[in-house]
Formats: C-alpha cells, structure tokens, sequence
C-alpha cells in the first residue's frame, strides 16, 4: 500500500484533472487547423473563378430594400444652446455636414454563399452648397449604418478677399482620376458588374479625401468630389481592415480615424476608407481627414444638454447575479475604514468623506496608496454598498469635437479572484487577481451633428472594444445594457462567458456576465466629475478625482510558482506542450499593482484603447 499526503493527493487529481483537460484542448485545436485550411481551399478555389462570383454577387449585395439601422426610440428635441446637434459643424473655413442615407454602387462577394461581403455606396440627400469628399463601404452582415462628411467653404473664411491674388479656397475639383484598382480581369469580355475605384488628383496644395468608386470604366465627373487644401487636414491610420486579397490582383481596404486623436486631438473623421492593390500596414495612408481649426469646438453640448444626453441614453449597468463584490459611492468607502498611508507614516490616517485630506496632483511616485486597515472592517467594505453606488462621468470631445465621449466610471471597493479556465475544466485561482479598489469605465460617443447615440466602448481590463450601436442590447428605449463581469468588473455588451487569454483554445481567465437584480441606472445615479471643455468653474472635480496615487496597496502573488509546480508533476511528453498553454495566460496572474484613479489612466486625455 502507498501512502500519501494530503498534499500529494491534491497534486495528483489537479494532474489528472490537467490530462482530461489537455486532450481536450489538442482535440480542438486540430478540429480549428481542419476547418482553417477547408476554408483556405474554398477560398483559394473561388479565386479561381472571381470574375464569375463578381458578377453573379453585384445583384445580391445591398440593393435597394436593404435593412437600415435605428435606434429603438426617436430622438427629443435637445435644449437649445450652443451649436450642438444643429446638423452642421463650422471648422473655421470649412462647414461640414454628416450624411447617412446611401446609393448603392457595387459589391463584393467575400464567401460561396453570399452572405459575407461587401458594399461600396455614394452619399445621397447632400444639401445644397455641400460636395462629397469620398464613398462609404461596410460589410453587409450588420445593418446598413455609418456616415460621411460633406462639406462647403465659408463665406470669406480666411478674413481676406477671396479677390486677393493669394486666396487659396479651401475645396476644389481634382486635376484628374487615377484607377486605383478595378475587378476587371485580363480574361474578361466586358466591364458590365465591375467595380472600378478611382483616387482623384489634386491641384498642388490639396488633398484628396476619399476614393469613389463606380461600375463603369469610364472616369468619374470633376464635379463629383473635392479635395481639400492641405492645411485643413490632418493625418489618419488605418484603423479596422474590410477587404483583403479578393482578387488575383491584390486588394486591400479598410477605414481609418485620425491619428491625433483624444481631448487635444483635431482631427475629424470623414467616414470615408482607404483602398489599395500594394499598401502594406508599414506604409502611411496618402488620404488624410479633415482638421478642426476652431478653437471654441462650438459643437459640443453644454451642461443642459449633457444632463439631457444622459437622462435619454444612460445604460443599466448590471452585475452578476452570483456577484459578491458590489459598487458603492467613492465617499461610502472613504467613511467605512478607508485610510490614507505614505512611506512616511505607515500608521495611515482616515480619510474624510470627501477625501479633502488626499494629497492632490503630481504623479503616482509611489509615496502614497489606500489602504482599510481593520480585518473585520475589509470584509465588510468588500461588499460595497449598491444603493450608494452611481457612475461618475467625465465629458470630452471626440475627432476634433464632432463627438462627445461620455466616460462613465463606476467604482467597486474590492476586486475578486480570478477563475482559470483549461478547456472543459475550471480552477479556481484563490486570491489571484484580489485587490483594493476598482476602477472601471465604459463610453458612450454620440454625434455632435445630430445628438444620436453612434457606439459604446466596453473596458475589459488591459483592452476593451468599440460596440456600434446596432450591435447593442436595449432594455428601455434608447438605453443600452451593460454586463459586469463576476469578480473583475470588466464591462461587456452581452451576457455569456468571455475568456481573458485563448478563445480559441478555451484557455484563460474566466468573464462571467449575466443579469441580475444587482444592478445601477446610470440616467439616475450619476454625477458629472469633469468636463475640462466648458472652462474653469463650470464643472467642479471632486477633491479625490486630484488623487493620482494608488488606490490600493501592492499585492504580490505565488501563482506562477504553483502553476510551475503542476506543470513539473507532469508525464515530459506533456510538460512542453502545457508550458505553451500556460504563457498564453494574462500576465495579472503575478501580481496585482495597487489600482490608480481614473485621472491617472492614459484614456483620460487620450481616446480609449482600440
């Protein structure tokens, strides 16, 4: 009889449990590699026959009586004041107009069976005195929904004489058209179902800022676009890829957003895309945007108007029904224990309800950091206090002003352990990923043109997404849901299980959302903490939001070293393989850094992370 240790029995089932799992994880990954290169076959079999697909797909691609995208409910008539959702934006010398209704032109076909693909539109209903700056495209798997910007010179924009022998207006017709790409095949009869897309040639000191795109061969009308003079733009990047190789020609297209982006940033987004037969991620785009000039970004709203945008669009935030750590108002936790330590007296000392007595600005040197320092008053805090919770909201511009970012920050006096996922088994990793303190944010980014709610950004810990507003879920008129995560707090826009890690491998940390009755109406429980736009004194922060230490004490972890311990108990041929599974983990798994405040991340000045 062999005899063993509580220990070592524990070692052998978590390696057993670990040989169930990694079977399973191999068996999918084998079953994903089968399914990648079918589909590269088909693929490369369709390109056989792309002229044939290309013309058979143009009749099924987005005609009329496509499907449009519309919020649930209409929108209210917004207070007046300033120039916010009055449908035009003054950018100094330019004015500029967002159009939405589309004509469509041509279409790709991305997969046999039609459904994956893509439509390319010109704008249509384009009011009087404005010209078109480039096409629009989109899949045809979300409904029809996006913008471009048109737009009209000012009236003696330059406060000179458009007489004077130097006036340079700030649009004016391309010299010419270069044919960037067209579906044409050096074996095909005719041109009838192409596409063709031409880059337009500006006069020297202008440039173009957009693509159109037709079903003939023939060039485009001068008269159909214009380019804009250098100075009014600035630089974009490529931001989302839409098309890539669909030809025997290669051919690239994605969208793009300023570069310059944030509170500071002026460049405007245009709507348009970039395409190409040879650019490379390397390379800069040649198809700038707009610029904003106007230092008063006369467009966003004023503080009515805020109030009105927040009461009409402000999510339910809910939390997971098996949530036990739960969020309250920051001055909830400073009255119950909070206490402020230095390296100069580890003794810690209360901080007041307001947290007037928290040192304000600088930088987080590492001096100071929040603490509770009674073990029965921890426990208590840890659960929060839902009825005081709200979200506390920071309003900023967008792209040059012509969007309003409303950054909703809601605040949890504890962060909950992580739970580790290998394949079909789950382990739960203890005090990993516990800390003091948690701050998390979610967007909202509305039109300055019309006061239409345009997307939401999710923050997911380290990374988040941007969710447009046809892919969100309503619960009462135009108030979106969003789902807190068990334990973590990270905010997504559906409930179900979402890893940090491998997807595709179902490795990773755990993401549980679902609804509940835990939950916190943020059209009610908010507070406005910061608008620096609207000037000195109009909006009041808060003394703790100039807290730009630690919210929480350093936490450090063994974890790495337990799973190095499972990883040596097992058979040699699996230790390597396990390794690879384990370095796809999120790094949080070594330690938890005491938390900064919202002010301290980098989106509080900058745009969000993707």
């Amino acid at each position: 009889m062999i005899f063993m240790s509580d220990a070592m029995r524990r070692g052998c089932n978590d390696v057993i449990r670990i040989l169930i799992a990694y079977p399973t994880i191999l068996f999918r990954f084998i079953i994903d590699c089968c399914v990648g290169w079918r589909m590269l076959w088909r693929r490369e079999k369709k390109m056989l026959g792309c002229r044939d697909a290309c013309r058979s797909s143009v009749g099924e691609l987005r005609q009329p009586g496509l499907e449009h995208f519309s919020l649930p409910d209409p929108l209210p008539q917004w207070p007046q004041g300033s120039e916010f959702a009055t449908s035009i934006i003054k950018l100094r010398e330019l004015e500029v107009c967002q159009i939405t209704k589309f004509e469509f032109v041509w279409g790709i076909s991305l997969c046999m069976d039609g459904k994956r693909g893509v439509s390319f539109y010109k704008p249509i209903g384009i009011p009087d005195g404005f010209f078109c700056l480039g096409h629009y495209c989109q899949s045809i798997e979300k409904p029809l929904r996006g913008f471009v910007l048109v737009a009209r010179e000012i009236a003696n924009g330059q406060g000179c004489s458009i007489l004077s022998s130097d006036y340079m207006p700030p649009l004016l017709y391309p010299v010419d058209y270069s044919l960037v790409w067209s579906s044409e095949g050096e074996d095909d009869e005719g041109f009838d179902g192409c596409g063709y897309f031409w880059l337009p040639q500006p006069p020297e000191g202008y440039k173009p800022l957009g693509f159109l795109v037709t079903n003939k061969p023939e060039k485009p009308d001068f008269s159909e676009i214009r380019c804009v003079r250098a100075d009014l733009t600035d630089e974009c990047e490529p931001y989302r890829l839409i098309v890539d190789k669909v030809s025997k020609i290669p051919f690239t297209v994605c969208s793009t957003r300023p570069r310059h982006r944030g509170i500071y940033g002026r460049g405007v987004s245009v709507g348009t895309f970039y395409c190409s037969s040879y650019w490379s991620s390397l390379e800069e785009l040649n198809v700038p945007c707009l610029k904003n000039l106007d230092p008063n970004l006369c467009a966003m709203p004023n503080v009515d108007q805020i109030h009105a945008l927040v009461r009409h669009y402000g999510p339910t935030l809910f939390f997971h029904p098996d949530e036990i750590y739960l969020p309250s108002s920051v001055s909830w936790f400073f009255r119950n224990g909070a206490c402020l330590y230095s390296v100069s007296d580890p003794l810690g000392v209360p901080i007041d309800a307001e947290g007037s007595n928290l040192p304000r600005g600088g930088t987080n040197d590492g001096k100071y950091w929040i603490d509770v320092p009674d073990d029965s008053g921890i426990v208590f805090v840890r659960h929060g206090n839902l009825e005081s919770a709200k979200l506390y909201l920071h309003v900023k511009p967008a792209l040059g002003g012509t969007f309003t970012d409303i950054a909703m920050w809601i605040f949890c006096p504890f962060n909950g352990p992580g739970t580790l996922k290998l394949g079909m088994i789950n382990y739960s990793l203890g005090r990993v990923g516990q800390h003091l303190s948690d701050w998390e944010h979610f967007t909202l980014r509305i039109s300055n043109f019309t006061g239409e709610l345009w997307s939401i950004y999710f923050s997911q810990h380290s990374g988040g997404e941007w969710v447009d507003a046809s892919d969100l879920e309503f619960i009462d008129g135009n108030k979106a849901v969003v789902y807190s995560s068990k334990s973590g707090h990270a905010s997504f826009p559906h409930p179900g299980i979402y890893l940090q890690g491998s997807s595709k491998l179902g490795i990773g940390v755990r993401n549980d959302a679902a609804r509940s009755n835990y939950y916190v109406d943020s059209s009610r429980q908010y507070e406005i903490v910061a608008a620096e736009y609207l000037g000195d004194g109009v909006v009041i922060e808060p003394h703790w939001l100039q807290y730009m230490r630690k919210w929480g004490p350093r936490i450090v972890y063994d974890s790495r070293k337990e799973l190095d311990k499972i990883i040596n108990s097992l058979p040699p041929m699996l230790k390597y393989s396990m390794k690879n599974i384990i370095s796809k983990l999120p790094l949080e798994l070594c330690g938890e850094d005491g938390p900064t405040g919202p002010k301290e991340k980098n989106n509080w000045f900058g745009d969000e992370r993707w």
